[in-house]
């Protein structure tokens, strides 16, 4: 699937703004789309750069002093926010910027692309937190969940912000 993505973010002439290293599905992703003539921005922070396992061959790479600040780069750099699955800095990203979705700090699409089934128990919690009435159940307008990557590209281009009610009323 990474793959797969990298190939149509390079094919729509998109640039991938990602966390900047050359493992895992992070590397397939950057690795696709510049294969397939895209562009790619690394944005790594140097406790991890440090580790050499910076995806060096980015246009541009990006080392940043912390954690935080690579966070809030790449959420200025970045149209468009896809999860990929991962470990726990993924979930922390992509629920950081679904919270300043919610907060109308950003009208920015948010995709979790659920590979076989990755995301199913975090999008459940989802949907206990509606029904205990912990969150509004209007919140479930703020991201995608694709169960592959073509519904990722199809929600894209239909992709309209939405008006909801605020999070206190």
């Amino acid at each position: 699937a990474a793959i797969e993505l990298g190939y149509l973010i390079a094919k729509r002439d998109y640039i991938l703004v990602n966390g900047g290293a050359d493992v895992g599905l992070m590397g397939a992703l950057a690795q696709s789309v510049q294969k397939n003539g895209g562009k790619v921005i690394g944005v790594i922070p140097k406790l991890i750069y440090d580790k050499g396992i910076a995806y060096e061959s980015a246009d541009e790479l990006i080392v940043t002093k912390d954690m935080r600040e690579r966070k809030a780069l790449m959420e200025e750099k970045a149209d468009i926010f896809i999860a990929l699955p991962g470990g726990f800095g993924t979930l922390e990203e992509i629920l950081e910027i679904l919270t300043f979705k919610q907060l109308r700090l950003h009208d920015k699409p948010i995709i979790f692309l659920n590979t076989n089934g990755f995301y199913n128990h975090l999008i459940n919690h989802f949907e206990k937190l509606y029904n205990e009435k912990i969150s509004k159940p209007d919140y479930r307008k703020l991201y995608c969940v694709a169960p592959n990557v073509k519904s990722i590209f199809s929600y894209i281009d239909e992709y309209t912000p939405i008006q909801f009610q605020d999070k206190w009323h």
